[in-house]
């Protein structure tokens, strides 16, 4: 096998057309450097931050609670370093109380929708496995989009 050494710098510099007329050897070896790249990065990211939140959180924190807040957005300084640390609030329902809720919200005769928001959704392995005829009940409603494309290259062990 030949030395090949394209690098992500390589690549930044080249067309879609120029990397789509590459060898498969060397398509193959973008992919590879690239994914490579990428886990060595987000390790590097997940690094970085996690200094930063030995480092700042603390600080950052004691801001917002400062302020009156637990959560959002507070700006902190370290020297000439100026930090803007987001704090957002996640929250999660409990579906079978809210689905309780719901029950005795219409059972009283309200609107469901005025307080919950509501998604119907039926699985797609469910919605395969059913008859036609009950299919056919949700195929108006149904609709199929196509996904994000991805592309997995390997190499035929006889090449390596």
């Amino acid at each position: 096998m030949t030395n090949l050494t394209l690098y992500p710098a390589d690549i930044a510099e080249m067309s879609v057309s120029q990397i789509a007329r590459l060898s498969p050897l060397q398509k193959h070896e973008i992919s590879k450097n690239l994914i490579e790249a990428s886990a060595f990065l987000k390790k590097q990211l997940a690094k970085l931050d996690a200094a930063l939140e030995q480092e700042y959180a603390a600080k950052a924190k004691s801001a917002l609670l400062e302020s009156g807040r637990d959560f959002g957005t507070a700006h902190i300084n370290d020297g000439p370093l100026r930090i803007k640390f987001d704090l957002p609030k996640k929250v999660t329902w409990d579906q079978k109380q809210l689905g309780d809720i719901a029950e005795r919200v219409a059972a009283s005769g309200d609107q469901v929708k005025s307080y919950i928001d509501i998604k119907l959704s039926v699985s797609e392995s469910r919605y395969t496995n059913w008859p036609p005829a009950l299919q056919q009940q949700f195929a108006a409603a149904r609709t199929v989009d196509a996904g994000k494309p991805s592309f997995t290259l390997t190499l035929d062990q006889e090449v390596l």
